[in-house]
């Protein structure tokens, strides 16, 4: 490797070490703290590095709180830090930026990590918020305007596989975690918060004219736009919604398909 190689992944293995400093030079083979950083007049280099080692997880839970206010809230300051480390250690970051690092913290919840009370119920709260942040940060692609949809011969219609935007997430929850974050949103952290007890919930989050929206749907309606979010033919969805047990009349999964159009959930139309 090049000394510059050397030397950066030499620091990053200081800097990500979880234990004390001392622990991490031992551990980081190649190079000695004397031989890269100076001393300070009131520092030793191994008390510099320590500077930016303890810094580190801070920086890490500063990005996680910041994607997951509603989980942090949730179950309190100490367990969320102790979490944090827990999931640092098993999913550390890999890329340039923090924006990704929590995708893999609602399985990681799921699964028992961080030994936290209802592990579904906060793996529930962490599919939204991390749906609400993949949303946000989504590339912008245009949707289908109604001249494009005006376009569409009648006929047509039932071979049409309709393309989803990019800024588009589907959720199928245990609980009903949005009354948690609707309640942090109208009443402030210092209010009483409703108790979450087992319920099904279907959602579809999305962004429009970049402000991110979440809606609630029903179990036929979202198997509905499930199945054209994986580019079904709108004819055989419909199809498929219409034979299912307490199948919808057909006036509503039309009225669906118009507000979802008009939502602007869809950025094409295509004919195989």
């Amino acid at each position: 490797m090049t000394d510059l190689a050397r030397l950066q992944e030499w620091m990053q293995a200081v800097i990500s070490h979880p234990g004390e400093i001392d622990e991490a030079l031992r551990a980081a083979p190649g190079l000695q703290a004397a031989e890269v950083i100076r001393p300070s007049s009131t520092l030793t280099p191994a008390e510099r590095l320590a500077i930016y080692q303890g810094m580190y997880p801070l920086r890490m839970e500063e990005a996680l709180r910041s994607d997951y206010p509603g989980l942090a809230h949730l179950v309190g300051d100490a367990a969320f830090t102790a979490l944090v480390r827990a999931y640092v250690a098993a999913w550390p970051s890999r890329s340039y930026t923090l924006n990704r690092l929590g995708d893999h913290l609602p399985e990681f919840l799921r699964g028992g990590g961080g030994g936290l009370r209802r592990p579904d119920l906060l793996a529930d709260l962490a599919m939204l918020e991390r749906a609400f942040s993949q949303v946000f940060d989504a590339e912008e692609t245009p949707s289908l305007t109604e001249a494009e949809i005006a376009a569409v011969l009648p006929e047509a219609w039932a071979d049409a596989v309709l393309e989803p935007i990019a800024a588009l997430r589907l959720l199928e929850l245990r609980y009903p975690v949005g009354l948690w974050l609707d309640a942090i949103k109208a009443q402030g952290e210092e209010h009483r918060h409703p108790r979450l007890a087992r319920k099904d919930s279907r959602l579809v989050v999305y962004r429009r004219r970049y402000a991110v929206y979440r809606e609630e749907l029903d179990k036929s309606a979202h198997a509905l736009l499930a199945d054209l979010v994986a580019g079904r033919p709108l004819g055989e969805a419909v199809e498929a919604a219409l034979g299912r047990p307490r199948a919808p009349a057909p006036e509503r999964l039309t009225g669906w398909f118009r507000g979802w159009a008009g939502a602007g959930l869809f950025r094409a139309v295509r004919f195989p």
